[in-house]
């Protein structure tokens, strides 16, 4: 049975009399793979905080596994471009590194070969991996990435949710992903958790997205259709406008599937 990596029960923090979070109970497992998702200011990132520790709750309590390493991937990097620094030198300066697993982590996430560029000209693809790297070089048991795919084109997109889908089953760490949508991550993702300051909806892909939170807040109706490029069906075939034919249609006409 896998083990509970970190729950949230009741969290609520207050600020200035403000509400950033109400009543947010969550949990994370050892092998699983969590997407928050909400819109912007729903407390996605006040709910990280939390997590590593750089926010007290104002209610509530946050219960950690005895041995919790975790590894984090902020949403951007930024780095002065006029400053000297090598991927290599880079991932050195992450407190307490084993300077000899740089190069295998790099060799983990397929960037070996920019081991001495620089940080700077890196594209968006490649920056996002130097991250991920960094988050993986202390081989933590919980990884917590922040809009991971942020810069990257739709295939990058692809590539590095599947790159996080095997990193997961090769240390069986948890992962908890923020992300502001579900088209592409829907299919590497375990259980989603919806919030808008409270726990709007959670469970399953299917079950969430099909769910009125969701749909309300996302104005996605129908949102099964738009996430379809996972769980398209081959047994029939589509006009010039995406509309299904029927039989007797599809015998005077021909389009190809999306």
């Amino acid at each position: 049975m896998s083990q509970r990596l970190v729950t949230f029960d009741k969290i609520g923090i207050e600020f200035g009399g403000r509400v950033l979070l109400d009543n947010i109970d969550m949990t994370i497992n050892e092998g699983e793979i969590v997407t928050l998702i909400g819109p912007n200011g729903s407390g996605k990132s006040t709910l990280i905080r939390t997590l590593l520790g750089l926010q007290e709750p104002t209610k509530g309590t946050v219960t950690h596994q005895q041995v919790l390493r975790i590894g984090y991937m902020p949403q951007k990097l930024h780095i002065d471009p006029t400053l000297p620094l090598t991927v290599k030198h880079f991932l050195a300066l992450v407190r307490g590194v084993d300077k000899k697993q740089i190069l295998p982590t790099l060799e983990k996430v397929g960037i070996e070969h920019l081991l001495h560029s620089q940080v700077h000209v890196l594209s968006g693809g490649e920056t996002q991996r130097v991250l991920l790297a960094r988050a993986l070089l202390n081989r933590p048991n919980l990884l917590v990435l922040d809009e991971p795919v942020q810069g990257v084109d739709v295939n990058g997109q692809v590539e590095l949710y599947n790159l996080i889908e095997g990193i997961r089953n090769e240390l069986n760490c948890g992962v908890l992903m923020v992300s502001h949508d579900l088209h592409l991550v829907m299919a590497k993702t375990d259980t989603v958790v919806c919030i808008n300051q409270h726990v709007c909806c959670s469970g399953s892909p299917q079950h969430v997205t099909g769910h009125p939170a969701y749909q309300a807040l996302f104005g996605i109706p129908g949102a099964d259709e738009s996430i379809a490029i996972y769980a398209h069906k081959h047994d029939h075939v589509h006009n010039e406008h995406g509309s299904i034919l029927s039989e007797d249609d599809n015998a005077h006409s021909h389009c190809a599937h999306h």
